[in-house]
C-alpha cells in the first residue's frame, strides 16, 4: 500500500494562497472520527501517489503521526493548470462497508483479429469491506469478434459475493464494432448499385 504524509491545514489561511506555495488541499473523514480533518499535502507527494493510484485508491494517509488506512474520495484536477487542486480521503473501518469505483483498463487490444474496441465505461462503482476492495479491473478483450459485447454482469468484479455492485449489471463495458473505413466502402457500393 502507498503511503502519503500530509499536515493538518490552518483554515485560516486560504487554499489558494496554500497551492500557490505547492500544496494540495483537502480533507479526511470517517464514520469513527469525530470531524473531518482539513488537510495540506505537497504537491510533488500527490503527483507521485497518482501515478499508481487513483480515485478508489488505497493508501495509509499520515496526518501529524497518525497513520490512517483511506480511501481516495475525490480528486479535483484543475485543467487550466493542469495539476490537483484537492484530494479527499475516507478513512476505512473494517467492519463498514464503502462505496469506491475500480477503473477499468481494457489489455490485449492490439490482439483483436477484426474490429475495433468501443469502450462505454471506465469505471464500476460498488460498496464492499476495505478487505474486499477493488482498485482496477483489467479486462482481456484480445479473443472478442466483431459484435461482441462485455457487460458489467460479465466481469469478475459482479461474480464476486463481497462486493455490491451499485452500476447497472446490464450497463455495457466494451463492444467490439467493424472498422469505420470498411463499412464507408460497402455503403458506397449500396448507393452505386442503388442508382
Amino acid at each position: 500500500m502507498n503511503t502519503l504524509k500530509a499536515e493538518k491545514r490552518d483554515m485560516s489561511i486560504k487554499a489558494k494562497k496554500l497551492r500557490r506555495e505547492g500544496f494540495v488541499t483537502g480533507c479526511i473523514f470517517g464514520r469513527e472520527m469525530k470531524e473531518s480533518i482539513p488537510l495540506k499535502m505537497l504537491k510533488g507527494d500527490v503527483e507521485k501517489l497518482l501515478k499508481t493510484e487513483g480515485k478508489g485508491g488505497r493508501v495509509a494517509l499520515t496526518v501529524d503521526g497518525q497513520t490512517y488506512d483511506a480511501l481516495i474520495k475525490e480528486v479535483d484536477f484543475n485543467p487550466l493548470k493542469g495539476g490537483v487542486d484537492e484530494m479527499d480521503f475516507q478513512a476505512l473501518v473494517s467492519t463498514e462497508k464503502v462505496h469506491s469505483s475500480a477503473e477499468i483498463h481494457l489489455i490485449n487490444a492490439d490482439k483483436l483479429v477484426a474490429g475495433v474496441p468501443q469502450q462505454m465505461l471506465h469505471e464500476v462503482d460498488f460498496k464492499a469491506l476495505p478487505s474486499a476492495l477493488v482498485e482496477k479491473i483489467e479486462l482481456d478483450i484480445g479473443d472478442l469478434k466483431v459484435g461482441d459485447t462485455i457487460r458489467v454482469a460479465d466481469l469478475d468484479i459482479a461474480k464476486d459475493n463481497d462486493v455490491d455492485l451499485t452500476t447497472d449489471p446490464e450497463a455495457t463495458v466494451v463492444t467490439v464494432t467493424e472498422v469505420r473505413g470498411a463499412a464507408t466502402e460497402t455503403e458506397d457500393e449500396d448507393a452505386a448499385e442503388a442508382e
